[in-house]
Parts: C-alpha cells; structure tokens; sequence
C-alpha cells in the first residue's frame, strides 16, 4: 500500500480543513450549533454519513478520503455522532431490512431525531452472545412478538427512543440458530430501564428488563431465524468503531503533554526513560494499527467486508486505549487519588483515575479480548 497521500489527497485534506474553519461551532456555541454543524456536513454532499454507500446517500468516499476525513474530524474535536443509528443499525438495513423499513428508519437515523441503543448482551451472554435466552413468541394472531427477558450494559437506554434487539424464537439446533433481530420502541409498555453505576464513577450503562413487549412483525429485520447472520454483520462495524485509533492518537499527543509538564529531578516525566519508552511503544503500536485499519478500509472498498481484521483493531485499539488511560494516571502521580472535582493537582489529573477506571471495560464491552483472540486465531491463523 502507498503511505503517501497523492496530490488529490492532499487537496482533498485542505478541502475538509477548509469546511471545518467554517463550519465548525465555536466555544460556547458547540453544542447549540450542532444541528446547524450536521446540516452543513449533509449539503456538503453526504459528509454527515461519511460510511453510507452512495446510493443511500453518502459521498462515496475513498478509503483514504475515509481515513483523512475521521482524522481531521478527531483532530478539531468535532461533535461526536454516536454510532448505534449511524455505524450500527444503518448497515444491517441496507443491506438485509425491507424498503420500506429503509424509508421508515434511515431518515430519522441520519438528522439524529431519532436515538438507538443495542439489546444485545444479558445476564448470562455476554462475548457468548448466542447463549442469549430473551424470548420473542409469535402472537396468535401472528401480528406482533411477545418478548420477556433482560438485557444488560445497554449503554445510554435511558436517552434512547428505539432498540435494536435480539431475542430466541426458536431453542432448537445450534444456539446460533433461532435468533431473531427486532426493533420496537423503548416507550412500550412492559419496557423498564434501570441505570448500572460503573467503576468509573457514570451512569451511561443499564439494565434494560422486557416484560410481555408487544413488537409489530413488520419490526423484524429480515427472516425469523436469522438473526445471528444479521449481528455478526454489525459486531464487525462495531469492534472497528471500538478501536478508537484516531481518538487514541490524539490522546497519546495529549498524555504526552501532560507529562511534559510534570517536573522530574532538571527535566519532565518526558526525559524519564522507562516513561518515555512506554510513549514510545505505544506509537509505533499505533501507528502499525494504522496501517491495518486502512488494509480494512481498503478491502471494504474493494466490494468486502470487515472481516477477522475487525478482531484484530478491537483488541489492540482497545488495549492500547487502556494503555493511554494509564499513562495519565503515572504522571498524575499521588494527584490521581482523590479523583472527583476536588483535586489541588494538574487539571488533567482530575479525570485521571476516572478514566483508568471506565477503561477497564473496553477490552471487555464488543467482544472480550480472549473471545477476539478466538477468532484471530481460528480464522486468521487457522490454529
């Protein structure tokens, strides 16, 4: 593959540069300007939906363009689209719902009007997620499902207006067999969500408890039954989101300047040389997971799909994101202790300890590591 961007790339580069200085809300106007921010992207030509196919109405993006794009949009901190409409759910709708389930869910998807969460982890099936036992039977009638069963670390349900949601209609041969993915609004009767404080301190995770849900069958994406041929399709989009690894260039740029600014002996934590090998492990790791997410990026371009190399930026985007929470919480020293807003440390020790904490769950939420480590092995290494 060629490292260097061609002229056209570079064109391109100072075209989305050019469209951010402009566009971009200021300050205080972030978050009131966000409408505005997304309508601009749209008019762009599909820039809002930059991974939606042209015939959905995306732009038709290199994969490089791709690549370009995320990384200005991480580089000035744009507003942040959460994926579970857009990266998630999309996907599987243009690719297995019905026309009409395309017209009924993509346009409130893309203006963001509408808020999706994920229904897929329970109790007991977690990175096992064929185990699951959340139970979908036909009505009589055979007009609506009936669904009763727990879902679990369902990340922002409280703000979500629909799930996407699998559920068992049939116990029969392979558990991955009789699943069957749903849609149904989190306003049903028989719906409750009930919040789960994690380690870190937030509030964006809950249990989600469905008792006797009525769900519309015009809901149902694609055939009864198949609903794992569906899910395995949106985990690959989601461990590739997971990776983070624009975000987590930032991020290391960032605990680098925080150790600068942390006074060791006649220099900074920076001149220390074990921290300093760790930073610099660290980016050479990044930068080679780089280059596999543009093979990925290449291959789906290509007319494929995030295949097995979805498992491999999952697991190492992910660790290395931990990697990073770690090295805040070395320079903020004895500062990262009383986490919280009291802190008489550097400002950025304040979220130190909260961050290392939350990132204990990302190699865990997606698939664990070792059910990754399953797949690189099996299907990449053929062991």
């Amino acid at each position: 593959m060629d490292t260097e961007f061609s002229q056209e790339d570079l064109e391109f580069q100072k075209e989305v540069q050019d469209f951010i200085e402009e566009n971009l809300p200021k300050g205080g106007d972030m978050w009131s300007g966000r409408s505005n921010w997304f309508q601009a992207l749209k008019e762009k030509g599909g820039w809002d939906v930059p991974k939606w196919p042209v015939e959905f109405g995306g732009p038709g993006f290199t994969p490089t363009q791709r690549y370009i794009f995320d990384l200005e949009m991480a580089n000035h901190n744009t507003p942040m689209v959460l994926p579970f409409g857009i990266s998630m759910l999309a996907p599987i709708l243009m690719n297995y719902g019905s026309k009409e389930q395309q017209e009924r869910f993509l346009p409130g998807i893309r203006d963001h009007s509408v808020n999706w969460c994920q229904g897929y982890s329970e109790p007991g099936a977690g990175s096992d997620l064929a185990s699951l036992t959340t139970k979908a039977v036909l009505s009589e009638d055979a007009k609506d499902y009936i669904v009763n069963g727990q879902k679990t670390w369902t990340t922002l349900a409280q703000m979500a207006q629909w799930m996407f949601c699998l559920t068992r209609t049939s116990s029969d041969g392979p558990k991955q067999e009789g699943i069957t993915f749903l849609l149904f609004k989190m306003d049903t009767p028989g719906v409750e969500v009930k919040p789960i404080v994690t380690l870190g301190g937030s509030q964006t995770v809950n249990d989600v408890y469905l008792t006797d849900v009525k769900v519309p069958v015009e809901n149902r994406v694609g055939e009864e039954g198949k609903g794992w041929t569906y899910a395995k399709g949106l985990l690959t989009h989601e461990r590739t989101g997971l990776a983070g690894i624009m975000n987590s260039v930032l991020a290391l740029e960032s605990a680098k300047e925080n150790a600068r600014s942390v006074k060791v002996a006649d220099g900074t934590l920076m001149d220390v040389p074990a921290f300093k090998n760790k930073v610099g492990e660290l980016e050479v790791e990044l930068m080679a997971l780089e280059f596999t997410e543009l093979r990925t990026l290449a291959s789906v371009s290509a007319g494929g799909s995030p295949g097995q190399e979805s498992s491999i930026l999952k697991l190492k985007g992910t660790e290395i994101q931990q990697r990073i929470s770690q090295l805040n919480l070395e320079a903020s020293g004895i500062f990262a202790a009383p986490w919280g807003r009291v802190n008489p440390g550097p400002r950025f020790s304040r979220g130190a300890m909260n961050g290392y904490l939350s990132g204990r769950a990302n190699t865990i939420y997606g698939g664990a590591s070792e059910v990754q480590k399953d797949v690189i092995s099996k299907n990449v290494l053929e062991l």
